[in-house]
């Protein structure tokens, strides 16, 4: 079967899928996919549309990952045209979602459509509508209900927009874990002139604010920059110039390498909220939120498929990279050894996001090469 990579991907920006909506994307993708001989399996969690597809019955089972949502347009006035109807001007495809990532999905599925079916091996799709909202309805439940089924996925390619400057020129082979944290300091209100009667709030939070961020987390770890924790926000909400104010809240997030863990972090930020809270009148509170740990896909085999197609097309050796905010990967790798490889990611989320349309052409030229040696590889 031939199939247009960029065709299908003016086909898939044209449905506004912002989260949590769908819009139509997935049944675009499920009738691609069907067309091209693989049988899809929808999964519904909440208002979420997710879809697993699979061609073949036989190991090794090679899956391609990523997402059909995508982020609000903003200021739709600013656009050069509708950001839900695909345009090519100057070589470049203009809508919401060709670089992050409906771009990098039509292109993966022109690849699997070129490949032939094979008798030993086969290959996958894991598809989510909620990427860009909270993750909690999208690939995480997915990842639980095919571990649940006995579904076995050998390796990943998840094609968030990981090129930095030249397609094919950074290879993500992990990502830092992310933590958020929201702490609150409950005083008693009072008169400024008054002290003694009021317990202010603001004291113990900025002195523990000051303690979280001197300690140096690490000096890094192999192949990561060192954590680092960074205080996003402090809030009193206090108009008055007389009164001391009740509460005090700040929000952090600490992004962190392999050398922590979540639950190593969460202790450490509650024994120091307790701390905090010794020979204070009031309560300090924490809430914490771990959206992913740390991980790494070492180099080797799988590693070296990847690059060794990027080689072969574009005709560079990519970095392998861990830079970067959070994706997806951080659920699947608990499938099973995952790498990131996609567009170049510089106009996602952003006004007129586009993807070169010769880069979208490569990058399924990529995949397929990618497929190629893959089953070389481990079939």
């Amino acid at each position: 079967m031939s199939l247009d990579p960029l065709h299908l991907a003016q086909d898939l920006i044209r449905r506004p899928s912002v989260t949590p909506a769908d819009a139509g994307a997935m049944d675009v993708l499920q009738a691609a996919l069907e067309g091209a001989g693989f049988a899809c399996r929808r999964m519904r969690f909440g208002q979420i549309e997710n879809l697993y597809a699979r061609r073949g019955t036989t190991g090794p089972n090679l899956c391609f990952a990523g997402h059909t949502d995508v982020v609000p347009v903003g200021d739709a006035a600013a656009w050069g045209g509708d950001p839900f109807e695909p345009r090519i001007a100057d070589g470049l495809l203009y809508g919401r979602g060709a670089a992050d990532m409906k771009g990098a999905i039509a292109a993966f599925v022109a690849a699997a459509a070129a490949d032939a079916p094979r008798k030993a091996g086969s290959l996958s799709f894991l598809i989510t509508g909620d990427e860009e909202g909270d993750a909690d309805d999208g690939t995480v439940k997915v990842v639980e209900r095919l571990k649940a089924d006995g579904e076995v996925i050998d390796h990943c390619v998840l094609g968030e927009p990981t090129s930095a400057a030249m397609l094919g020129d950074q290879l993500k082979i992990g990502r830092r874990g992310s933590l958020n944290a929201w702490i609150t300091v409950e005083g008693r209100q009072g008169h400024v002139a008054y002290p003694a009667q009021a317990a202010n709030p603001i004291a113990p939070l900025v002195r523990l604010l000051g303690r979280l961020q001197s300690r140096v987390l690490d000096e890094g770890y192999p192949r990561f920059p060192p954590s680092n924790l960074e205080v996003t926000t402090i809030d009193v909400g206090n108009p008055a110039t007389n009164v001391i104010p009740a509460r005090a809240a700040a929000r952090l997030n600490i992004r962190f390498n392999p050398a922590h863990d979540g639950a190593g972090l969460i202790g450490w930020l509650e024994d120091e909220c307790r701390a905090a809270g010794d020979g204070f009148s009031g309560q300090v509170q924490l809430r914490t939120k771990l959206t992913g740990d740390a991980f790494i896909t070492e180099p080797g085999a799988f590693v070296d498929v990847c690059a060794g197609a990027i080689g072969d097309v574009a005709g560079r050796t990519p970095e392998l990279s861990t830079t970067g905010g959070i994706s997806d990967a951080r659920f699947i790798r608990k499938l099973c050894p995952v790498v990131e490889l996609g567009l170049v990611g510089a106009t996602m989320h952003a006004v007129d996001e586009c993807a070169p349309v010769a880069d979208v052409r490569a990058l399924a030229a990529i995949y397929g090469r990618l497929i190629e040696r893959y089953f070389e590889a481990f079939a």
